[in-house]
């Protein structure tokens, strides 16, 4: 991203903005962008907590049950989808399962290995780091 020059020093332009989080809803399979909140935020549809799924979510379709149920997983495992470095200067996203398929390889390698499913989720190709 690139950075504003100011009193000499370069400062990344992200430490100005806010940017809203998108939220999901995992059982109505909608998704909201909000600010973030230390109460949370609820679903309009079912009055039920939304998940924070970060700032590079894309929401699959509602009638897509099977992505949306990848999505839950890696939800649940606490994984946001964040493609910003902490400071939000880089812009590297970070790999995430989109199908069913790629779930399953990291569940099985996850219980062949003993690594946690949560670490295997966010690794590309999870045969590669053994």
């Amino acid at each position: 991203m690139t950075t504003l020059r100011r009193y000499g020093q370069s400062v990344c332009t992200y430490a100005f903005v806010h940017y809203k989080l998108h939220y999901a809803c995992i059982p109505c399979r909608i998704s909201f962008k909000r600010h973030p909140s230390d109460a949370g935020h609820t679903c309009p549809r079912c009055a039920g907590p939304l998940l924070c799924a970060g700032h590079d979510f894309a929401a699959p379709r509602r009638t897509n049950r099977k992505a949306w149920s990848v999505v839950a997983v890696v939800l649940g495992a606490g994984l946001r989808y964040e493609g910003f470095e902490p400071c939000g200067c880089g812009r590297n996203p970070k790999f995430r399962p989109r199908t069913r398929a790629q779930l399953r390889a990291r569940r099985r390698v996850a219980t062949r290995t003993g690594t946690p499913l949560a670490e295997l989720l966010g690794q590309a190709d999870p045969l590669e780091n053994r």
